[in-house]
């Protein structure tokens, strides 16, 4: 399968925890260190990818037209929460947001156009 058949396949799936759709199936978000383990670690047959470098990974994101985009997360004005927020903000900023627009959970025909540049 060619690289973006073989991304949608991933996130369409439920074996893997550690990409999925997000903003109403129009990004699709990593966590890039389970990314690293769960996708890239694997070996022999299982492998998904050729490379195991999360650098390669993103470089062919690149290649095919991905965006990478920005989450903006809205703060609690309470102090608590506010503290309670930050204190996740490491998980946060280890998760990768990609748009493409060729790639839409809605409109899987699109995925024809998702061409390597």
């Amino acid at each position: 399968l060619s690289f973006q058949k073989k991304l949608w396949k991933m996130v369409e799936s439920d074996q893997f925890m550690s990409i999925w759709w997000s903003e109403g199936g129009k990004c699709i978000a990593i966590s890039e260190a389970l990314f690293k383990q769960e996708v890239l670690g694997r070996a022999g047959p299982m492998h998904v990818f050729a490379t195991k470098s999360m650098r390669s990974s993103i470089q062919q994101l690149n290649l095919y037209g991905f965006i990478k985009m920005q989450q903006d997360f809205q703060r609690s004005a309470s102090l608590p929460e506010f503290l309670a927020e930050e204190a996740e903000a490491p998980a946060h900023r280890k998760l990768l947001y990609y748009y493409n627009p060729n790639l839409n959970r809605e409109h899987p025909h699109l995925l024809e156009r998702c061409k390597r540049r």
